[in-house]
């Protein structure tokens, strides 16, 4: 009895590994792959902001898509992301706050500032889409992030093209390790769980 409970876990523990890799190299090839692709709107997923200034994070995800809008690619720009412990300040605010800076009228930004998770700022986005008639977007993110996001997206029912912003350069043991998170965090997903 013993022993079939250990061969049993065992293809288990192997069936759930060989997933998790397979969904890590989908993660890992969509990271580099710029989908930018004429859409109804552009939205850039948030990231940390500072007191109202956006982190270096945030703030390379929102000149790529600054980049994208002036390239023509969408005519709106949606920022999402809520308070994250702020009480002044939420990631969403504070976008549409820089992008206005940077010559964006501010009729052409619409703002989600609930999320506090990809899947609740991606659920939140397409409410408002839906709302709006707006049935395609790019989604804006780093490249580790854009494979989860686009499936949370088109689950919805949503046209999506990914855009990763700018990286660094060579890929690193963290970025490995982000690829790790997020595959974890989708197969999670597809199980009903949310983290």
């Amino acid at each position: 009895m013993r022993r079939a409970l250990w061969i049993a876990s065992a293809v288990v523990a192997l069936l759930f590994a060989t997933q998790l890799s397979r969904v890590w190299f989908q993660i890992r090839d969509q990271s580099n792959v710029d989908e930018a692709h004429p859409a109804d709107v552009i939205l850039i997923l948030g990231a940390a902001e500072y007191n109202g200034r956006p982190s270096p994070v945030l703030k390379a995800r929102l000149d790529h898509g600054l980049e994208l809008y002036r390239h023509g690619l969408a005519p709106l720009i949606l920022t999402t992301g809520g308070a994250g412990g702020d009480p002044m300040f939420t990631e969403g605010g504070v976008g549409r706050a820089y992008l206005t800076k940077q010559g964006v009228p501010a009729e052409s930004i619409i703002v989600e500032m609930e999320g506090e998770t990809t899947m609740h700022s991606t659920a939140a986005s397409v409410e408002i889409m839906k709302r709006m008639g707006l049935k395609s977007c790019i989604v804006v993110s780093d490249g580790y992030h854009i494979f989860r996001a686009k499936r949370m997206l088109e689950s919805r029912g949503v046209k999506v093209f990914g855009s990763p912003r700018s990286s660094p350069g060579k890929a690193t043991w963290r970025e490995w390790w982000l690829y790790l998170r997020q595959a974890f965090g989708y197969m999670l997903w597809t199980m009903g769980i949310t983290i």
